[in-house]
This record gives structure tokens, sequence and C-alpha cells, in this order.
């Protein structure tokens, strides 16, 4: 059996910890620079509040209604999250992190028929322990179980723990799911399923494999078909690791000179190689892209995107961080307002064997590089994420006086919360 723990309306779940006041109050935080709704508690959901909507249209959306609102603080969610991870490391016999609020649990060795009793108790220890909801969907395969995590969510008759172990419980469970909520399909492909008359999960099970594959030509497509009908079909290294890693920010205001622009570029490589680093693969291909704001009509107008293949696959940050500054000086256009940057990395492959340059011969920088990587990720870790950081990664401006003034945080967050857990400064205080 498959098992998938996920936390309810995790964000927001995250900022009531620490808040009690905001229990059965509507909760929303906001993406980076604080533009839009990304995550809503249920008694937002319940007032109308859509995801995607624009922080200064919820006054006049919901003139009369008292709407908690904070800023993204992803310090705070991972180091919650991070504490209920580790309850599910003692917990289930082997688990895979999907994402910031989701753990595939491969679940051999309980005895099937105590399962039902072991997800209810660990929802109830996390509750205990971290004070977050948990939910728990247990199933045949992943994309059962991510079914049956979405009832344990929606249906409180399961106790937060919905298990589907019989041919009428799949039924019954892909009946009430739309396609567009299946795990593996598509906004695209839920379009095109929706224009056949595939409305439900169970109308796509119920189509011939012949027709799956006729009509898609799509081996993801099949695998998710054969998993609606009870196979186990996803292979387990699909999930664990990613083909291609993105790290892009839509900036607060406009950006017209290259070294800012620089340095938003040189944080979001970094970032990338952390990603890598954690994965543990590397990178032969490295994208940069930057564009204006396409609202501002009234603006000059400019996109591009260029990328380079790296003469040695890496995942270290300095190499990575040089080659996308190398690529930013190349689409840079002086003269244009800049909204948005981003790097992407791709051709990922394995950290280990690495294929050598015939011509690169220098493996002592490689290993010094690799060492280095190490430390920094063990102090970052203990210490707090870009405790150090390349030097190119520091904002710089310049104050009153003309006098240098650096700074680490160039994303707007006028309401975040704090963060007790990880910062003397924001540690709880009693009355």
């Amino acid at each position: 059996m498959y098992g998938i723990a996920d936390l309810d309306n995790c964000y927001c779940s995250c900022e009531k910890v620490f808040r009690p006041d905001l229990e059965g109050k509507p909760v929303v935080v906001l993406s980076n620079n604080d533009g839009c709704v990304v995550a809503r508690s249920n008694e937002a959901k319940q007032m109308g509040i859509k995801e995607g909507t624009p922080y200064f249209q919820l006054a006049q959306l919901f003139p009369d209604q008292k709407i908690a609102v904070f800023s993204s603080n992803y310090e705070l969610y991972g180091e919650l999250t991070g504490r209920v991870v580790s309850i599910i490391r003692q917990e289930a016999p082997a688990y895979f992190r999907y994402s910031i609020d989701e753990c595939f649990l491969y679940l051999d060795g309980i005895d099937p028929a105590q399962l039902q009793t072991w997800g209810e108790n660990l929802h109830r220890r996390v509750r205990r322990e971290v004070g977050l909801p948990l939910s728990i969907g247990l199933a045949p395969n992943k994309t059962l179980a991510k079914i049956a995590s979405r009832l344990a969510k929606k249906f409180e008759a399961y106790h937060h723990c919905c298990m589907i172990d019989s041919e009428y419980k799949r039924e019954r469970a892909l009946q009430w799911c739309p396609i567009e909520d299946v795990w593996g399909i598509g906004r695209r492909y839920a379009a095109r399923l929706q224009a056949l008359g595939v409305k439900t999960a169970l109308d796509f099970a119920r189509h011939h494999e012949g027709w799956v594959n006729a009509t898609f030509n799509n081996v993801c497509i099949l695998r998710t078909w054969q998993e609606l009908n009870g196979e186990d079909a996803v292979p387990n290294e699909q999930l664990a690791k990613k083909k291609s890693i993105c790290t892009s920010r839509s900036f607060p205001g406009m950006i017209s000179d290259f070294e800012t622009l620089r340095t938003h570029v040189a944080n979001y490589a970094a970032r990338c190689a952390e990603k890598l680093r954690a994965q543990q693969t590397v990178t032969t291909i490295l994208g940069v892209f930057l564009q204006t704001n396409p609202f501002r009509e009234d603006l000059a107008q400019y996109w591009n995107f260029q990328e380079t293949r790296l003469v040695t696959p890496t995942n270290s940050t300095i190499p990575i961080v040089q080659a996308a500054s190398r690529i930013l000086k190349d689409i840079f256009r002086q003269g244009y307002q800049y909204k948005k940057a981003g790097v992407i990395v791709m051709g990922i492959t394995p950290d280990s064997p690495i294929q050598m340059d015939l011509f690169d011969t220098d493996a002592e920088q490689i290993q010094k590089l690799k060492r280095l990587d190490e430390v920094v990720d063990r102090i970052n870790r203990i210490h707090g994420s870009e405790t150090i950081v390349v030097g190119t990664q520091q904002y710089a401006t310049k104050d009153e006086n003309g006098r240098a003034n650096v700074f680490a945080d160039a994303i707007k967050h006028q309401f975040r919360s704090k963060n007790p857990t990880t910062r003397w400064s924001d540690i709880l205080r009693l009355k």
C-alpha cells in the first residue's frame, strides 16, 4: 500500500500555529511581493475568495469582511513542515518528500487491517506536537492515494484518513473526483478530456486502453489511466528527480540598471544550484530569461531568453552564477524597465559519475568547489537560509549620504509574520 500525507491549507495553517485568535477566521497568504492570493483557509474559501485574486481587489470584493492577510513566510513554513516530516520519518517504514507540504509513504510491513488506525494516529500526533492538520490518503497506488487524501480533507467522517482498499471504494472515489483534479492530468489535458465528454476520473478510467493510446499517445497519461484502474504504474524514480528546475520572480518595482538585475539573477542561479545538490544531480544546460511588464502598454516591451551548455556538468553555486551572469550580459538591453527574470537549469543528470571534458582536467578545483558548497550548505542549514552567499547575491543601494548600503532581501512582504522558532529576535513573549 501507498500513502500520501498532505497538510491542509499548509501556508494558512502555519500562520495559525502561533495565532490561536485566527481560528475560525478567514486567512489568506499572498504571493511574492504581496501580489495575489496563493493560499486560503477553509473560511476564506467559503467566503468565495479565489486563488489568484490580486491583493488590492480583496477590499473591493469583500468590503465588510475582516480577512487576515499575510505575506509569504517560507522560513516559517519550511521549519514547521520540517517538524512534520521528522514525525513521518519515525512513523512510516519509508517515505519520499514530494513538496513542502506532501510526503509519499511506502507502507510495506504495516498490517493492512491496522492502516486506518495508523493513519488516524499519525494525524493526531502531528496535530498535537506541531499544531498542523494533516490528512492521509491510503491506496494501492500513488494516484488513488492522492484522491484519497482529497477525500480525507473534504469529509470529516474520515477523521483525516481515507483508505481506498476495495473496488467499491475505488469507483465511488473516482466518481466523486473531477477529471481536472486527477494527479497527472494537467490543465490542457483536462480541457481536452472535458471536450471529449470526460467529466470525472471514473469516466476516464472506463475508457479502453486503446482509446487512451490513440487519443493522447502519451506514456504519462497512460500510466495515470492504469493507476485509476487499480494498477501500480508510476515508477518511484519518476517522483524523485526533477528534469528541469526554474527559479524566477517578479520584481517589487521596475528595474532598469544591469547591476541590480544581475544580483537578482545571481540569487535565482544560486537557488537552482541548491536544489540540484538537494536531489544529488548536476546540470548540463543553463538558461536565463528576462522581460518587461506586458501590462504596461505605455512602456517599451522586450523579452529574451538564452541558454548555454556547460563544459563540465555541475551543481556548484559559483560556476552556475558565473554562467548566468554571462548570459544576462548578452541579453540585457539598456533603456527598458524590467519586471521579471529567471534562471532555468536543464539537461539534469545524476551527480555521479560526471562526464569530464577532455580539455577540462582541473579535477582538484572541482573538488574544492564541492567541499566549499558542502560547508556553505551546512552553515545555511544550521544558521538560516542565505547566512553565507556569493558576493554577487548582495543587493547594494546607496543611503541619503551616498554611502553603500547592502541588504539581502529585495522582495516586498509588508504583512509577513514573525519567525519565533528560528530567530531569537522573534521569540514568543508571555505577558
